[in-house]
């Protein structure tokens, strides 16, 4: 499906989701109702202790907040968006909100979903919020950014301490940040009608449909909406481009470290967890039925802390819930089919996308390994179960795990020295992002009508995901480094203030998104003269072009692909077998 370059008002969607709920005349206290149908209340200027939003389905009483460069906006933190997933609803597709009897409160943030406890921060199982973030001054509508936050499937949330609007709310932009059920909670699947799986991402699409039915009333345009994420979130966000039940929601997307298109597989259940879960906690393991009931009985601060019981070599594998392909059982279907089937179908809803991967990504967790004795004894003495489990290999892959131990470390054993440090980190940020974000790209060049914009984030600034012990300085760029420069993330890091490199990167990275959720295009416009040195041509299959994001824009050609050849050879895709269009080139 091919969208528009520039945001346009499309009133035939509007009057379809603005019909959903039928609350029309909805007043609650001095805010009113504007004859679109759209309403308005209280702003941070009218009345800064509270402001208010109506919309077609209730009335939000929100807080002021302050900009990096001070410029007061509007927030409205910890909105549910579906139903408290708890007693008879743990395990079951979300539960929408179509109505807000009450004022609802959201001046503060609300709870980070079950995952391990951490001796101050605020979790419950009541959980599935949103945050809506809006300067709410002009009368023309914006484009939103609608961020799913990062973690594995297990761990984060979207609490303006970890995923901050500061930086950019200096845009004309309305950002929407989201929580969704992790771990257990989230993607349990026995693969049959009691658990077929995929919750977690379900909860994305109804928030992202809340965004349709509501975001106007903030001053969002609902026909301009850009779906970003990272590592977790942006494997997401590129699932979300091949759901049935996804269409439509999203105009532009993002995609930051991570990917559903890799060697790593995509089951249709994960049963052997959902068995694994009920072990750590005490329940029996029959069957699905005894599974499920046992586990709704059980503390949710019990399943959320159960977390380290999933690991199997030191703290791997990094992705333990996946997403499954689920089969019917009367209930709405995330992902009828594998992703690859999908694009193979021409199921693509195609959209502008952003792309991308850090220098170094996961390398940090070589140090892990090679500071253990026992660990790395383990990865000499029993390499293939090691890889697998490590590396997120599939099973029967004997022969590729060392042929990739042979091009890692060109036959020498792993040893605790700066040559098999680098390359082990090398190992494990191709393995668990590099290699999958490489094939996200040169799939979508090549299957999307629309443009692929490709970067690599190679700044090394103040602070990093990954700081040396002693030094407590970066030695790298790590997975997770961009969103230093698109997010205040007050729980780890200080704000980024106003001058010095950091700073520069902060201004650029912003205005890259504000075009981009704009025009579908992040390349310079009057508005951003940060950009001004700024020519990043799309991606194509003849002309692999990806922009180096450093101290200065650099375009450069076929990423990584030296070492991706690789990988590409040892778990090929048949892409003369796909469905394309004429014009679209096989790719290998």
């Amino acid at each position: 499906m091919h969208m528009f370059s520039a945001c346009l008002c499309i009133a035939v969607l509007r009057a379809v989701h603005a019909g959903d709920d039928g609350n029309k005349g909805l007043h609650v206290g001095h805010a009113g109702v504007n004859n679109r149908g759209h309403a308005h209340g209280g702003s941070c200027t009218a009345d800064p202790e509270a402001p208010v939003v109506v919309s077609l389905t209730g009335s939000f009483r929100g807080s002021c907040m302050t900009s990096r460069r001070g410029r007061t906006f509007e927030a409205y933190r910890g909105i549910r968006y579906a139903e408290p997933p708890v007693g008879i609803l743990r395990f079951q597709p979300p539960k929408p909100i179509h109505k807000y009897w009450h004022v609802v409160n959201a001046s503060e943030d609300g709870p980070s979903c079950p995952q391990p406890i951490n001796p101050g921060r605020y979790y419950d199982e009541d959980c599935l919020r949103l945050n809506v973030y809006t300067p709410r001054r002009n009368s023309s509508k914006l484009p939103v950014v609608v961020f799913i936050h990062q973690g594995g499937l297990y761990s984060a949330s979207s609490r303006s301490d970890i995923i901050g609007p500061q930086y950019l709310m200096d845009r004309d932009i309305v950002l929407v940040t989201i929580n969704y059920r992790l771990g257990s909670l989230g993607f349990l699947s026995t693969g049959d009608a009691y658990a077929p799986g995929n919750n977690g991402f379900k909860d994305q699409v109804a928030a992202l449909r809340w965004v349709q039915r509501n975001i106007a009333a903030f001053g969002g345009d609902p026909t301009c909406v850009t779906i970003a994420g990272y590592s977790s979130g942006s494997y997401s966000v590129a699932l979300h481009m091949v759901s049935p039940m996804s269409r439509g929601l999203f105009h532009r997307a993002i995609s930051m470290s991570g990917s559903p298109y890799s060697q790593i597989e995509i089951p249709y259940h994960q049963r052997h967890l959902a068995e694994k879960q009920a072990r750590l906690v005490g329940c029996p393991t029959d069957n699905s039925r005894v599974i499920l009931d046992c586990l709704k009985s059980v503390p949710w601060r019990d399943i959320g802390n159960s977390l380290g019981g999933f690991a199997e070599f030191a703290f791997d594998p990094v992705r333990i819930w996946r997403p499954v392909i689920e089969q019917d059982f009367g209930q709405e279907v995330f992902m009828p089919r594998h992703p690859l089937e999908a694009l193979r179908l021409g199921q693509l809803y195609a959209v502008p996308y952003i792309v991308s991967q850090t220098r170094d990504e996961f390398f940090w967790k070589a140090f892990t390994i090679l500071q253990n004795a026992t660990l790395t004894q383990q990865m000499n003495d029993d390499w293939y179960r090691v890889a697998k489990i490590a590396f997120m290999l599939p099973e029967d892959s004997r022969t590729a795990a060392y042929k990739i131990r042979e091009a890692y470390f060109k036959g020498k054993p792993v040893v605790n020295d700066t040559v098999t440090t680098y390359s082990l980190g090398r190992l494990y940020g191709d393995a668990v992002t590099g290699f999958g974000a490489h094939r996200l790209a040169n799939i979508m060049c090549r299957v999307s009508p629309q443009s692929v914009y490709y970067y690599q984030f190679s700044y090394i600034g103040n602070h990093s995901f990954y700081e040396d012990p002693i030094t407590k300085k970066p030695v790298g760029v790590a997975h997770h480094d961009d969103l230093i420069y698109l997010f205040s993330i007050r729980v780890r890091f200080p704000d980024i203030g106003l001058s010095g490199p950091d700073a520069a990167l902060v201004d650029k990275m912003t205005a890259i998104w504000y075009n981009f959720a704009r025009y579908g295009d992040p390349n310079p416009r009057p508005a951003t003269p940060e950009l001004a040195t700024l020519h990043w041509p799309a991606m194509t299959s003849q002309s692999r072009r990806y922009l180096r994001l450093a101290n200065n824009f650099t375009i450069l050609h076929n990423q990584a692909e030296d070492r991706f050849q690789l990988w590409d050879q040892l778990f090929p895709l048949l892409y003369n077998t796909w469905i394309l269009p004429a014009t679209i080139v096989p790719f290998f």
